[in-house]
């Protein structure tokens, strides 16, 4: 009788989560499909990149005084884009960690990486400056890396996360 219990309670398990995984998917069953979307200020669509839940990508770019790289690293949970992470390799200007928001923690090269911030961004949309090509901001999103610097340098742009 123990083990029909427990063989009962293992099904119910493996089936919530079997739901469980599919639920972001059951989110877009209207048929609609995410995107990450870079617009200018005049609202054209410079980059459409397909995602889709769980996706994770990064915001990076070469520090304007220091030259290091920064990123700031996202997620899509769902249908919302959250701050994950960032890594920064000083305390340069304009760079730190804030308390409470995130886990500090080093790098092993001198710089720190702050984790778990886990804050969503409003209105799905970061607004951005692009910087000149010394500054080089990019996107990187699964094994590609596109320049923002090289499409939009020294222009006012939304990155967003849209359904359509």
């Amino acid at each position: 009788m123990a083990l029909k219990h427990y063989l009962g309670r293992a099904a119910l398990t493996a089936a919530l989560l079997l739901v469980l995984a599919i639920m972001p998917s059951l989110a877009l069953a209207d048929g609609s499909k995410l995107w990450l979307e870079v617009v200018d200020r005049q609202g054209k669509t410079l980059i459409a990149l397909p995602v889709q839940h769980r996706d994770r990508w990064c915001l990076l770019w070469n520090h304007s005084v220091a030259g290091f790289t920064v990123s700031d690293c996202f997620v899509i949970k769902h249908t919302e884009l959250w701050l994950k992470s960032s890594h920064q390799p000083d305390f340069a200007a304009g760079l730190g960690h804030l308390e409470g928001r995130g886990i500090m923690k080093s790098d092993g090269r001198g710089g720190y990486r702050i984790e778990q911030i886990n804050e969503p961004v409003p209105n799905n949309t970061l607004i951005l400056r692009v910087g000149s090509a010394a500054v080089d901001h990019r996107l990187r999103i699964r094994d590609k890396e596109i320049s923002l610097s090289d499409i939009a340098a020294r222009q006012r742009v939304m990155l967003r996360l849209t359904q359509r």
